[in-house]
């Protein structure tokens, strides 16, 4: 039995979809790793109850981060993107949640910029503040070991490849270094929009991009780029295929990352149809019903789509992109300064 709903909303679904491809399905993806984090910092007597912990979001963290806050007594500081919504603004509010929202924008980098700045605000101004850097801290890892060793469990010793969103770098970064501890072999593919610098898609704008969860404008330092086989960079529309063909294919109602992470695991179990495939599918949909799933007849079919291969990133072209990445390091405008 669950002692808080946070353990229920975390713990992932394992779907069987056949032929090989599996959907490891979360309600809420981050509740895990800001759970484990504050949990973390807790026993160890880095927080104590009635501390207050801050930290930036675009939405699904701060969520996470305020339930995680609820289990375990701590008060929740957030500095919030123009992307949450009023259903998560709400629930925060109810939650005893500290809610500071950035102006409306259409350019991700100031956002996300304009939202650390605010956060070193607040540290100057209440230095007994924990600043939570789910961005940079690899603390956040922790939450998926238990995942993987399901995942593990689940399929029984097979050649596994793992596909999901980049994001932060500590979902798929975690899960694929956990499965790895048991099988080397385990390849990590890597979901990107356009736009995103983690790895060098900034050059390619996408208008229609909404699924900025996945990418960045700014360094992470959670990202090991070194540990991902290959990278899919997918665009809005070729996103929404994906996103409709699995709740109309599969029947999962799932968000448009998802449908990225799908569209891509499909693909790669077509040039390796004796491994099997794991896509993250990161939250349920309903934050999309009316940019996504009410443009439902606009989608193409994914089986009239394919990826262009691209031996470099200069190559990179909308709708989607797909490279061997070889497990090479970071690209100049995603290297991180920790000495920042």
């Amino acid at each position: 039995m669950d002692e808080h709903v946070s353990e229920a909303i975390g713990r992932p679904d394992l779907i069987d979809l056949g032929g090989g491809l599996l959907c490891l399905r979360f309600e809420t993806l981050k509740a895990l790793s800001a759970l484990a984090a504050v949990r973390h910092l807790v026993e160890s007597g880095a927080v104590r109850p009635g501390d207050t912990v801050v930290d930036s979001s675009s939405g699904v963290y701060a969520h996470a981060l305020a339930l995680a806050c609820h289990r375990y007594g701590l008060r929740c500081h957030i500095i919030g993107s123009t992307t949450v919504d009023r259903t998560l603004r709400v629930q925060l509010e109810v939650l005893g949640v500290r809610l500071e929202q950035m102006e409306s924008t259409d350019d991700l980098r100031l956002d996300q910029n304009r939202r650390v700045r605010r956060v070193r605000e607040v540290l100057a101004a209440h230095p007994d503040h924990h600043w939570m850097r789910q961005y940079h801290d690899p603390l956040h890892y922790l939450g998926y070991r238990e995942v993987a060793e399901t995942v593990r469990r689940e399929t029984a010793g097979a050649d596994l490849t793992l596909v999901g969103g980049v994001g932060t770098g500590v979902s798929t970064g975690a899960l694929g270094t956990y499965l790895r501890e048991a099988d080397p072999g385990t390849r990590l593919v890597g979901v990107q929009p356009f736009g995103s610098v983690t790895f060098a898609s900034d050059g390619v704008p996408d208008k229609d991009i909404i699924i900025a969860g996945i990418g960045s404008a700014i360094p992470f330092g959670n990202v090991d780029h070194t540990l991902y086989d290959t990278v899919h960079w997918t665009g809005f529309t070729a996103a929404l295929a994906g996103t409709v063909d699995l709740l109309r294919r599969h029947a999962v109602f799932a968000g448009l990352s998802s449908g990225a992470a799908y569209l891509a695991a499909r693909w790669e179990l077509g040039l390796s149809p004796g491994r099997t495939v794991v896509f993250v599918a990161a939250d349920t949909g309903h934050r999309y019903t009316e940019s996504v799933f009410a443009r439902h007849r606009e989608a193409e079919a994914v089986e009239d789509l394919k990826p262009l291969d691209v031996t470099g990133t200069s190559e990179l072209r909308l709708p989607w992109a797909r490279m061997e990445w070889r497990r090479s390091g970071a690209p100049r405008q995603a290297e991180f300064d920790r000495t920042a």
